[in-house]
């Protein structure tokens, strides 16, 4: 791995682990095992180091989900997949622990790639219940938007519960009611 990849390694963990101001420099030189001659070489400060970590935790998290939201079944199938996937539940998610950074909140540049990543997740899943819908796999008045926002903050608030309680218990169970509630009617 090159020095650069290795920065931007420890950057994203450390970022996932601290947050931004509790990931410094040097702890990111540290754990990368770079010099700050190196540091200062690829990246203007940290400021660069931590978008290019950002953008890096942003993409590995779309191709994450596509390879369950873009497979073969149908639309519940997918969705399905994309929900029940293994996780490090108690770890939460790099993505979502970004919007809880005051920091990277506070910067339009950071928050942008969080929150094109999420927008992105929030309008693959629309299309997805719409195919669901067009195909009459689901019935009534669902809103695809409305169905999919509810997709993401079921994973996100459920990572929050699985975390407070010290359990996958709590995300599983929220991934279950959604199913249930997703759940094709049959006959």
């Amino acid at each position: 791995m090159s020095t650069s990849d290795r920065l931007v390694e420890a950057t994203r963990e450390l970022l996932w682990e601290r947050g931004y101001v509790g990931t410094s420099p040097k702890a990111i030189q540290q754990q990368a095992g770079a010099g700050q001659g190196s540091m200062y070489h690829h990246f203007a400060g940290k400021p660069d180091l931590a978008l290019a970590a950002i953008r890096r935790t942003a993409e590995e998290m779309r191709t994450t989900a596509a390879r369950s939201l873009d497979g073969p079944g149908s639309a519940y199938e997918r969705i399905s997949g994309y929900l029940l996937r293994e996780r490090d539940v108690l770890r939460g998610c790099p993505v979502g622990r970004l919007t809880m950074d005051p920091d990277i909140v506070a910067s339009d540049e950071l928050r942008a790639p969080v929150d094109e990543t999420l927008a992105w997740l929030r309008g693959r899943l629309a299309a997805i219940v719409q195919e669901g819908l067009d195909g009459g796999e689901f019935e009534g008045a669902l809103v695809p938007e409305e169905i999919a926002s509810a997709v993401v903050a079921t994973v996100q608030g459920g990572y929050v519960l699985a975390r407070a309680s010290g359990s996958a218990d709590a995300f599983d169970a929220a991934v279950r009611g959604l199913l249930a509630l997703l759940a094709p009617r049959t006959g």
